[in-house]
């Protein structure tokens, strides 16, 4: 064994090769290339389906038994109006549509659509033999300032001078600054 091939860096230490650090530069290159191959191995594969920009959603198919006319069952146990009877034709697309009766039917409950600094409430704008209609009024702030950029869905209620029955319920919204 040729003894001028074994270096010592200090006491008790050695590198192969004859050159300091040659062994330690290898071994690190080693170790950067496995834990570059297990990175690459675990970020680059696919794990069931497709990640990113332009991925699809899976969605299920619509049920054969519901019909365009269904309305979901109403909270707190009241009683869904059909869409057929509620024309929200005045309201922008997103807002929501649902509206249903409480206790003796005189009590009309609509979700409204409110945000950041708004506040939403439900004004009863006209009762007739064929007509209810409910304005919708958000109330945001007459000064722009800083608010969050939530939308919130809150219940709201007006009182009938007579159960809805077949009546058209007319929905409605408009902005007030205050």
């Amino acid at each position: 064994m040729d003894v001028t091939r074994f270096r010592s860096r200090r006491p008790g230490t050695r590198t192969a090769g004859g050159a300091p650090g040659k062994c330690r530069a290898g071994i690190l290159a080693g170790v950067a290339a496995v834990l570059l191959a297990v990175l690459v191995g675990a970020c680059g594969g696919r794990q069931g389906g497709q990640v990113g920009p332009g991925a699809q959603l899976p969605v299920a198919p619509p049920s054969s038994s519901s019909t365009p006319a269904a309305v979901p069952p109403a909270p707190n146990g009241g009683v869904p109006v059909t869409q057929s009877q509620v024309n929200a034709a005045a309201l922008p697309a997103e807002y929501p549509r649902k509206v249903w009766t409480e206790g003796d039917g005189r009590t009309l409950v609509a979700y409204g659509q409110e945000g950041g600094c708004g506040k939403v409430r439900a004004d009863l704008a006209e009762q007739s033999a064929t007509t209810v209609r409910i304005v919708f009024v958000e109330t945001v702030p007459k000064v722009d300032r800083p608010c969050t950029m939530d939308l919130r869905y809150p219940p709201l209620t007006v009182r009938l001078d007579q159960p809805l029955g077949s009546r058209t319920v007319v929905l409605q919204s408009r902005t007030d600054k205050v």
